[in-house]
């Protein structure tokens, strides 16, 4: 009787955990679609992925919700260890990040389709390589709530400040641009909205990883206490598996079996 209690209690946590990586895996799917049409405005074959992106929401919504009052069943039992009790705080303020997250591929898909309305608009040149690297953060924090991983949810605090330095230099050569070019007021300051999107993308992603650290070790490393973390510090256990070392397009590799492919990609 005893064990059949203690393996419903692993599988309601295990199920919280599945619930956490299933919205992850959408919230990830809607941002790419994003990301993918933003950084090829021009491109024909990206025109669906705004539509696509609007589709996603309400399902991200809906998610957010279930993981919720999921959280909520399992705090009312009233019995779990310290990890499961980290666990449950770390999901009601993940799920609202990746809330966040989905809503900001919303503002994003609404900046590429005001911007095709535009001729002539020019993405900026550093806006896809901005795009790579917070796809990447979204990414490595993904997998570090995979794999239960401090190192990847470290990686990602320390990418925070390299999303920051493109988004000045971008709004830097915008401003200057518009100034000289009035025509390029109104396209300028859609590719400034949207580089605002994608600095507050990566502000949700560090603050997943935030979270994952917190669950996992049970250390706070929020508001600049991410010192406390090392490299040389981790377990074994959470070291990378192998062959997912890189990660940047898309974690669906990481964990194929967990929910379907989210795919983005177009020929």
């Amino acid at each position: 009787m005893a064990a059949t209690a203690g393996l419903t209690e692993v599988v309601l946590y295990d199920t919280l955990v599945n619930y956490l990586v299933s919205m992850a895996r959408t919230v990830e799917g809607a941002m790419n679609r994003a990301l993918d049409a933003i950084v090829s405005l021009e491109n024909p074959r990206t025109s669906v992925l705004p539509g696509e992106v609007f589709l996603l929401e309400p399902r991200i919504n809906e998610m957010e919700i279930v993981i919720d009052e999921h959280a909520i069943r399992l705090l009312r039992r009233g019995s779990f260890s310290d990890d499961e009790m980290r666990l449950i705080v770390a999901a009601l303020k993940i799920t609202n990040d990746l809330e966040r997250i989905g809503d900001l591929a919303v503002n994003l898909a609404e900046r590429v389709v005001s911007l095709r309305e535009m001729p002539g608009a020019q993405v900026p040149e550093e806006l896809a390589p901005m795009a790579s690297a917070v796809r990447a953060m979204v990414s490595k924090s993904l997998g570090a709530l995979i794999f239960r991983n401090v190192e990847m949810a470290t990686q990602v605090l320390e990418s925070d400040d390299v999303v920051d330095q493109y988004r000045d230099r971008i709004f830097e050569k915008l401003l200057q641009n518009m100034t000289q070019k009035p025509t390029l007021v109104s396209p300028g300051m859609q590719f400034i909205l949207a580089t605002r999107h994608l600095e507050r993308i990566a502000d949700h992603a560090t603050n997943i990883a935030e979270d994952i650290i917190f669950w996992v070790r049970g250390l706070d490393v929020r508001h600049g206490r991410g010192l406390a973390v090392r490299h040389d510090d981790t377990d074994p256990a959470d070291s990378f598996p192998a062959g997912n070392s890189a990660i940047t397009e898309n974690s669906h590799a990481l964990h194929s079996d967990v929910t379907p492919a989210c795919e983005t990609e177009r020929a």
